[in-house]
């Protein structure tokens, strides 16, 4: 996808800088100013978010995310849809012109999700959307060894920005919550970062490992329609988007570096230095899960992470991971091994992401049986996070969701 910098249209550069000026005035907008404008329309080169899906997706994971979701303050459909519209514009031009000086040539993502009480909350009908929603749009199930903070959970929408710099990530989601002023009022947010790699070697975690080898290949067309985006399936809002599970996991690393390598490999279920599955040499080898030593035990541990996530264990499901990892300086917390200390320790852990084109045969599939037995657990706890159905990309002369409310 073209991210290049377009060329400037300046009759639309004013239109979208006075949209944003008088974003304040959202919460006295009515149903009859909630509509599509005309105006609303891309310079040429603005391809990196026009489009048929969102940007975001299925691109290279870049080194800096920052997420945000957000719950409405208001009652009104008239608002909810001018909020969305003013965030097309926004998004539109904090990519079209960078989110700040010096940072024109940074390429710059930005996904909008809906999630599950955008349509319904505590039994209502918020917004007349309840017939819209899709029926894969679940709430998440509660899954053993959950300890979700009701402030780090949920949200009726989602924004986040992707980029390369994280000055750039940071200013670009303040301009858009500030769109929303009046309208919502953000619920909870993580910053994410990625190290930084060779071109098509897999990112390494903060506990020392490859992280995603066995990930969908999105670039690939045909995976990523069996896979990622939704199909005729869901309605036509949502054909050609695509449904995000994010979860903030907190690992517990200083008790996960005090553990051997062997024991660090066999709770993975691959070898740390290269990647490879446990007795192979290449990363890209098949895990081969029947494989016996000589005494006829399983080469590879049966609650290993790689064996309860791989595949063949679960169906032939699978999702596409876009993970980054996270610190949050410092937290007082709870051990979750003996003598269950309270501590002080790092509040650091991966967040958590991933795409597919059914959350019930994709992430609730895989997670339900990891969350029970993966050897990894005794090191994770997963502590927020939700389910947000991200829309189809956005034409040029239309906004974000606007058939939502055909």
């Amino acid at each position: 996808m073209n991210q290049s910098i377009p060329e400037k249209n300046p009759a639309r550069r004013h239109f979208i800088k006075s949209a944003l000026t008088s974003a304040a005035l959202m919460a006295g907008v009515g149903e009859a100013e909630a509509q599509p404008t005309p105006e609303c329309k891309p310079a040429s080169a603005a391809e990196a978010f026009w489009g048929e899906h969102q940007a975001g997706i299925v691109s290279k994971v870049p080194a800096h995310t920052y997420f945000v979701a957000f719950d409405l303050i208001t009652d009104q459909r008239g608002q909810l849809q001018a909020l969305l519209q003013r965030w097309t514009l926004a998004a539109a031009e904090l990519i079209e012109s960078g989110a700040m000086p010096g940072l024109m040539n940074k390429p710059l993502s930005v996904t909008f999700g809906f999630g599950p009480s955008l349509f319904e909350k505590d039994g209502q009908d918020r917004f007349g959307l309840a017939a819209q929603r899709p029926a894969a749009l679940v709430n998440l199930p509660r899954f053993v060894g959950d300890q979700l903070v009701p402030e780090r959970t949920g949200g009726d929408l989602s924004v986040q920005v992707c980029a390369e710099d994280p000055l750039a990530v940071e200013t670009a989601i303040r301009r858009l919550a500030k769109v929303a002023q009046g309208v919502a009022v953000m619920r909870w947010a993580q910053m994410g970062f990625n190290g930084r790699f060779q071109a098509h070697e897999t990112p390494r975690n903060q506990m020392g490992f490859k992280d995603g080898t066995l990930n969908v290949n999105g670039q690939d067309p045909q995976a990523a329609k069996a896979f990622v985006w939704v199909g005729d399936e869901g309605p036509a809002w949502l054909r050609g988007g695509s449904y995000m599970v994010i979860r903030p996991i907190r690992i517990s690393l200083e008790h996960w570096d005090d553990m051997t390598l062997a024991f660090q490999e066999q709770t993975i279920g691959r070898h740390k230095a290269s990647g490879a599955p446990i007795g192979k040499q290449q990363e890209f080898e098949d895990l081969d899960l029947e494989r016996e030593d000589a005494q006829g035990n399983p080469v590879l541990t049966e609650n290993s992470h790689a064996a309860m996530s791989a595949p063949e264990s679960n169906g032939g499901a699978q999702i596409l991971r876009r993970a980054f990892s996270y610190d949050n300086g410092i937290a007082k917390i709870a051990e979750r091994w003996p003598p269950w200390r309270q501590l002080v320790t790092f509040d650091a852990g991966l967040l958590f992401q991933c795409y597919q084109r059914d959350p019930r045969t994709g992430f609730i599939r895989l997670f339900k049986k990891m969350a029970q037995i993966d050897m990894l657990n005794q090191f994770t706890t997963h502590v927020g996070g939700g389910l947000f159905a991200c829309p189809h990309g956005i034409k040029p002369g239309a906004y974000l969701g606007e058939d939502l409310f055909v």
